[in-house]
This record gives structure tokens, C-alpha cells and sequence, in this order.
């Protein structure tokens, strides 16, 4: 081997130990423990490139050298699958770490909770201040139309499509439970249903009760009874704005409106609230019971009476619970 051949092979093996020996310490260096005492949250917003969430990811105290997370994401290839999205970085987080949840999309899931009984304002209120959403609401269903649930989300999904989740999940669940109806059903509309379903769901908050008040309310539109249902009133006194904070008096009862089941018969015109699964269920499968009234009993739940003599006792007995918690 001449000497010019044994310096250029000698020359490029002290390059490929210097070229792993470089490689070697910026994975070690990778490797090494994050700077962050605790948890961070931390977002990528979409379209971020690698060298801005490298900056980013200094100010948040993760790390303190951007150019290694920047060098380590090119050697791995990992700077094209960088996914947007909101992210719990553990302490101490590593840059392999790091890229590791970033480049798998491992993002925070959220959750929002949309209570029984709320009315459609009072649920896009919820909406709106929901940490992550993004974009303007813009579609308004009417009232009834948002399911009750546990909804999960990531950062950055628009309030639109949440709504439009509930939307569906309520007619899925309104759908498939009117298909089920018994024979000779007496309410002629899947609309009738949740319309029943949420006045049923205002009334009471004991589960067990729900089937039998619903049986109250088909037996009175049976006869042509009126279904005097106070939350009706405070739904004519507030069309679903958000709670009275007053007991309804005895000149509420007279308020002139089609949501008031205290002088207009048969159903209100729409739902006065967001009905959940068990109200719906309750009117389409009511228990068999053939009760007319029902009053508080003063434990939460309620009595029923077949009769109005009987109804009139159980109110006298309420009145006296009343007054009983009303003195200091």
C-alpha cells in the first residue's frame, strides 16, 4: 500500500470513529433527564415546525439546548411526524421522550360533561368556556336536541363538532329507542317522546321514579287531563336562560304561554330541557301504574295518588313538610 492510499484510508477511519463517537454522545445526550421539576402541559399548535416547538419546549423549562432536539429529530427521522395536539410532557422529560410522544400523537384527552335536565343554552354556555375548543359556535340545535353525556376531546377540536357529536348521539339514542316502542304506544312522534322525556326529566332526579312519572303524565293525556307540571312554567317564565331563583307563586301558574301545562293541554310545543337515557326510556317503557298525581314528599322523591282526594291529603302533608323547614 503506497502512502498516499494509507493516509486517505486512515483519514476516513479517524472520520467514522469521529462521526460515531459524535453520534454516540448527542443519543446519550438525548437521553439524559429533561430539566422540568413537574409535569408540563405543552401544545403544538399545527404546522409547527421542529426548530420553533424546540423553542418552545425551552421556554417551558423542558429542555435547555433546542439545537440537540432539533439534531436528535433529524438523525431519527422524526421531524415529519411531529403531530400536532396537546401534550402532558412527564418530569424530567427526555428528548427521546419527548419525540417519542410527539411523533405518536400520545395527546391529552378532555372531557366535558353535559348534565340531565340543562337546557340547550345552558349547555353551549358549557361549550363555550370549554378549555381547548376552538372556532365560534355557529350551530344551534333546538331545544332537546344535545344527548347528556361525558364527552371526550382533544385541544383544538372546533365546538361545532362537539355539538354536532351530541346532536347525533341523541338522535341515534331517540331513534333507536322509538323503534322499540310498545304496540299501541300513545304518543305519535319520536319529537313527542323527548318532549314528555324532558319534562319527565325535570321533575325528578330519583332514577326509580322516572318510570312512573311518566306513566302519570300518559295516563293524564290519556283521560285529556292537563299535565300542570311546574317546570313547564319556569321553562314559559325563563325558555331555558338558566334556574328562576324563586319558588314559583300561584300567578306564575296563570303565565300565558304554550309552554304552560297549567292552562294548555296536551304537550308543550318543544322539549323544555335535554332529556338523558333514562327519562327517554321511561316514557317509551313507563311503568304499569295507573297513579294520576304526584307531590313531593319531602325526602327527595315523591307520592302518588289515584285520586285527587287522595292527591289533595298528600299535598296538605307537603304543605306541612314546608313549613316545617321553612322556620330557623
Amino acid at each position: 500500500m503506497n502512502r498516499t492510499l494509507l493516509i486517505l484510508v486512515l483519514t476516513a477511519l479517524v472520520g467514522l470513529m469521529a462521526a460515531g463517537g459524535g453520534y454516540f454522545y448527542v443519543k446519550s445526550s438525548a437521553l439524559a433527564p429533561g430539566f422540568n421539576p413537574q409535569p408540563v402541559r405543552f401544545v403544538v399548535d399545527p404546522g409547527l415546525g421542529v426548530g420553533a416547538i424546540a423553542s418552545r419546549l425551552k421556554t417551558a423549562g423542558v429542555m435547555d439546548r433546542p439545537l440537540l432536539f432539533r439534531v436528535w429529530a433529524r438523525l431519527t427521522a422524526a421531524q415529519a411526524k411531529l403531530r400536532a395536539g396537546e401534550y402532558q410532557l412527564p418530569a424530567r422529560a427526555s428528548v427521546v421522550q419527548v419525540l417519542g410522544m410527539l411523533t405518536r400523537g400520545k395527546t391529552v384527552v378532555r372531557k366535558l360533561t353535559i348534565a340531565e335536565g340543562l337546557s340547550v343554552a345552558e349547555a353551549l354556555l358549557l361549550v363555550q368556556d370549554a378549555e381547548g375548543l376552538s372556532g365560534a359556535i355557529t350551530v344551534i340545535p333546538g331545544e332537546g336536541r344535545l344527548l347528556p353525556e361525558t364527552y371526550f376531546y382533544t385541544w383544538g377540536e372546533t365546538r361545532n363538532g362537539l355539538i354536532e357529536r351530541m346532536i347525533d348521539d341523541m338522535n341515534t339514542l331517540l331513534a333507536e329507542l322509538w323503534a322499540a316502542r310498545p304496540d299501541g304506544f300513545l304518543l305519535t312522534s319520536p319529537q313527542d317522546a323527548l318532549t314528555l322525556a324532558s319534562i319527565v326529566e325535570k321533575e325528578t332526579a330519583v332514577a326509580a321514579e322516572r318510570p312512573k312519572i311518566a306513566a302519570v303524565f300518559l295516563n293524564r293525556l290519556k283521560k285529556g287531563m292537563r299535565l300542570q307540571s311546574d317546570p313547564t312554567v319556569l321553562y314559559a317564565l325563563t325558555y331555558g336562560s338558566g334556574p328562576l331563583r324563586r319558588a314559583l307563586s300561584r300567578t306564575d301558574l296563570k303565565t300565558v304561554s304554550p309552554y304552560n301545562t297549567y292552562r294548555v293541554p296536551g304537550l308543550p310545543p318543544t322539549p323544555i330541557a335535554n332529556p338523558g337515557r333514562d327519562a327517554i326510556r321511561a316514557v317509551i317503557f313507563p311503568a304499569k301504574f295507573d297513579a294520576l298525581y304526584f307531590v313531593a314528599d319531602g325526602r327527595g322523591g315523591h307520592v302518588f295518588a289515584k285520586t285527587l282526594k287522595e292527591h289533595n291529603k298528600n299535598v296538605r302533608r307537603w304543605r306541612k313538610i314546608e313549613r316545617q323547614q321553612a322556620q330557623p
